[in-house]
């Protein structure tokens, strides 16, 4: 394959060890498999405003342009907590999505078979679980403006944040929603609040008109948030793909996360728009955090990360058997009973962040061996 350019931002706290774990799948696929990347590293988060006195340096969006695609680890840390709103580290998270014009948020929450018992809900409310939730990424409250806080002349103070959605950006991330719905099983839950929200009535009008319009064979429903967040946890498996705006999308992925027993499992894509030269900007994270709690003591679970470049592998590169194998890698490891702290049982193996990936190549080599010799 053409060589292309992937950009590592470790971030803070676990990020820099999952990532740095990653580095090392990366690796073994261009040693082993017909894969050809190239890797640099860029600050980002708490760590970037430590040395740079920015959560996002001019240096990090230059590279950022660059890339082919961008792994980012994750961003945050209480001991950045007390700086201005404007330059904590979350501030680069939402800037470079910004820049970048990353619109559409891929979060899958899929319960592997070995861990169906990690779920704090019944097994048989997760077992098989496999649903895609669409979160749109540059709008909503996080970007609407007015925003702030402010006093007012009898000395309270009044905090503003508004929802702002256009109609093309409603459009764009159903688009992603129902392309994404055909290749499964042709059906979308519309998350919103249109009973009391005026900007997600409008939401939902639009995302129905791109149905009728464009997605005929698409079976379209809609559901209030606070229902779909009751329905996540009592019966998760109606829902195959979950389209919604940025703050609901946000609680309800988290929400979902859990339902595979751990944060610790899922990946996540970041996608933009086409350019002029047919690139497709993309940021792959995991959905946990920094984990300011266990970062440096090696026993963060590295495999949502892991998961992530496995998305990177199937949406910006089209390597779908490569994907597929890292995935089957993934399972066949959490089958043999290896465990992060995290995702422990009893009965089975506890690991460290570096031991998880370390198994995870180890049956990469030993399926890729298996798959040749079948060929």
């Amino acid at each position: 394959m053409t060589a292309k350019h992937i950009l590592l931002l470790p971030g803070d706290g676990i990020g820099q060890e999952v990532v740095s774990e990653t580095r090392k799948i990366i690796e073994w696929f261009n040693k082993n498999r017909n894969t050809h990347f190239t890797t640099s590293e860029a600050l980002i988060g708490g760590t970037a405003y430590d040395k740079t006195g920015t959560p996002l340096p001019k240096e990090t969006l230059d590279a950022a342009h660059k890339a082919d695609a961008i792994l980012l680890g994750a961003v945050g840390g209480t001991q950045w907590e007390s700086l201005d709103y404007s330059v904590r580290p979350e501030r680069g998270l939402l800037g470079i999505r910004k820049e970048l014009g990353l619109f559409a948020n891929i979060r899958p929450a899929i319960c592997f078979d070995a861990l169906a018992d990690a779920s704090t809900l019944k097994k048989e409310v997760v077992s098989g679980l496999d649903i895609i939730i669409v979160r749109e990424l540059t709008g909503d409250v996080y970007f609407g403006t007015p925003r702030g806080v402010e006093t007012l002349p009898d000395g309270t103070r009044k905090g503003v944040n508004t929802m702002v959605y256009t109609s093309p950006e409603v459009h764009r991330i159903a688009r992603v929603a129902f392309d994404l719905a055909m290749k499964r099983n042709k059906k979308v839950c519309s998350v919103d609040k249109a009973n009391v929200l005026e900007c997600t009535e409008m939401w939902r009008e639009e995302v129905q008109k791109i149905r009728d319009a464009e997605y005929k064979d698409i079976q379209l429903s809609n559901m209030y948030v606070d229902n779909a967040a009751m329905q996540l946890v009592r019966n998760p498996k109606q829902f195959d793909v979950m389209v919604t705006g940025n703050i609901f999308g946000d609680i309800l992925s988290d929400c979902a996360a859990m339902l595979t027993g751990s944060l610790g499992m899922l990946p996540s894509a970041s996608l933009g728009a086409k350019d002029k030269t047919g690139k497709t900007p993309a940021l792959y994270e995991p959905v946990h955090g920094s984990a300011p709690d266990i970062a440096g003591k090696n026993i963060a679970n590295p495999i949502a990360t892991i998961l992530s470049f496995a998305m990177m592998l199937r949406y910006s590169f089209n390597l779908g058997k490569e994907a597929d194998l890292l995935e089957k890698s993934i399972t066949s490891v959490l089958a043999q009973g290896f465990r992060t702290a995290d995702i422990m049982q009893d009965g089975a193996k506890k690991v460290s962040t570096t031991e998880m990936s370390d198994a995870i190549i180890k049956t990469l080599a030993t399926l890729a061996k298996t798959s040749e010799k079948a060929a």
